[in-house]
């Protein structure tokens, strides 16, 4: 056999040992988020989950706080068929991440369910963040997706646009499109640079 050959044919290797390393690494990196992050973070956030009483409280606290500090995000739940308000993501992890919420959806100001928001994300990350948001759904037919029993990984399905400052400014009912408007929020604000990117809604049933 040839050297340059026997090159290529150790080069081949050497990579398909790196793909099946890296598959093993990203599948346990899954397993480490959906076994051990999640379930952390959904104990860990305030010691339990909240009941739907307290759940209501923290919600419409939050959307009134939204309304009140940006009027473009009062002007869309207006006109909107719902507003499904996560008050507190709670976020964290290293190198593999993960974040967990429980929200309300609001129509026409009345209760209408309460759901779960989780994600999980690798790459260079690390330390814990909390943050909400919220998500008016314009049209009837966006809000649809919610009754999936498996859940709903946000972006399949509605458009999304994810309204910052910049975006808030130079928005108004008359340029609403069917779809829906995330607003991010936090204690001093609106929030940039977060992502619904592999977030996954679904249906729960508080006491």
């Amino acid at each position: 056999m040839s050297p340059a050959v026997l090159q290529h044919k150790t080069a081949h290797a050497v990579r398909q040992r790196i793909l099946v390393t890296s598959s093993c690494m990203l599948r346990l990196g899954l397993r480490y988020v959906i076994l051990v992050l999640l379930p952390l973070l959904a104990v860990v956030r305030d010691g339990a989950a909240d009941s739907a009483q307290e759940l209501r409280r923290k919600a419409g606290r939050a959307l009134n706080q939204l309304y009140a500090s940006t009027p473009a995000a009062k002007a869309i739940g207006n006109h909107s068929a719902g507003v499904l308000v996560f008050p507190e993501i709670y976020k964290g992890g290293f190198l593999v991440g993960a974040q967990y919420g429980e929200g309300v959806l609001f129509r026409r100001g009345a209760v209408a369910g309460y759901y779960r928001s989780t994600a999980g994300s690798f790459g260079l990350q690390a330390g814990a963040q909390k943050f909400g948001y919220a998500l008016f759904f314009v049209s009837e037919k966006d809000l649809t997706y919610l009754d999936r029993s498996a859940g709903w990984e946000l972006g399949v399905g509605p458009s999304i646009t994810v309204v910052d400052q910049g975006v808030a400014r130079s928005l108004s009912t008359t340029t609403l499109q069917d779809g829906m408007y995330a607003f991010f929020f936090e204690q001093k604000g609106l929030m940039a640079g977060v992502s619904l990117q592999g977030t996954k809604v679904t249906r729960i049933h508080p006491r």
